[in-house]
């Protein structure tokens, strides 16, 4: 996957967390993939650096050296601020209650530790697009142009006909390109509150929107990341 190369799209994301050899391995990774990232070790230079910079999102590590995380995502969401910004938490508080404590506090997500680099990504990049505005401008990858206000998409200038399940996730595809969308997103997006739909589900959508971007020699390719998601890219 192409990490963004225009600084102007780059997300900018905020990390305090004290162990600095994680801290690290989280700072690389997600330069990697194309994000922004500043760094705090003590929750003390983390409010320091939130006061100054405006960011995209914060993750957030609970046991920090100076105070409790929780006290910082309380600060967050203080009634004088006026805008809420999108925090993932990573804990190794893995009791229910601490985890429905972080979710109540205003944490968009938790993640417990240890856990996996790409699953943190695709984490990081779903709370981000729940946080983003709806948009309606056109989307273009590679040959691969929707309209999302009418839910159409062309190849060139050849018109793709897709049933509507089949539209959003591939509007979902390409606003999140070239991030990956988690399986569990995805699934809430196209089945909403209907409980009884497998991730099998997904998977076979996915395989016919694969078939139809073939036929209509889409120069793009939807990656699989085993047990995670999916993510649309161009060739």
């Amino acid at each position: 996957m192409s990490p963004v190369s225009d600084r102007s799209l780059m997300k900018n994301i905020l990390i305090i967390e004290d162990h600095r050899p994680l801290l690290s391995l989280l700072a690389s990774h997600l330069q990697g993939q194309g994000y922004s990232i500043r760094t705090a070790t003590t929750g003390r230079i983390g409010l320091a650096l939130l006061q100054e910079h405006s960011f995209d999102a914060l993750i957030l590590d609970l046991g920090l050296p100076d105070m409790d995380g929780m006290e910082i995502l309380a600060q967050l969401h203080h009634p004088d601020r006026s805008q809420r910004l999108p925090c993932l938490i990573l804990s190794a508080r893995d009791a229910v209650h601490n985890r429905i404590q972080g979710l109540r506090g205003g944490a968009d997500d938790y993640l417990l530790k240890p856990f996996d680099l790409v699953e943190l990504e695709a984490r990081l990049s779903a709370i981000l697009r729940r946080a983003a505005p709806h948009r309606y401008q056109q989307l273009l990858i590679g040959n691969l142009r929707f309209e999302p206000e009418v839910r159409q998409a062309w190849v060139n200038d050849r018109a793709l006909m897709l049933p509507r399940r089949e539209s959003v996730l591939l509007q979902e595809l390409m606003q999140a390109s070239p991030r990956l969308l988690i399986k569990d997103y995805l699934l809430e997006q196209l089945y909403k509150s209907q409980t009884d739909i497998s991730l099998n589900a997904i998977e076979a959508l996915i395989s016919k929107l694969r078939r139809k971007l073939r036929e209509h020699d889409a120069l793009v390719c939807i990656d699989t990341v085993r047990g995670v998601g999916y993510r649309l890219r161009a060739l």
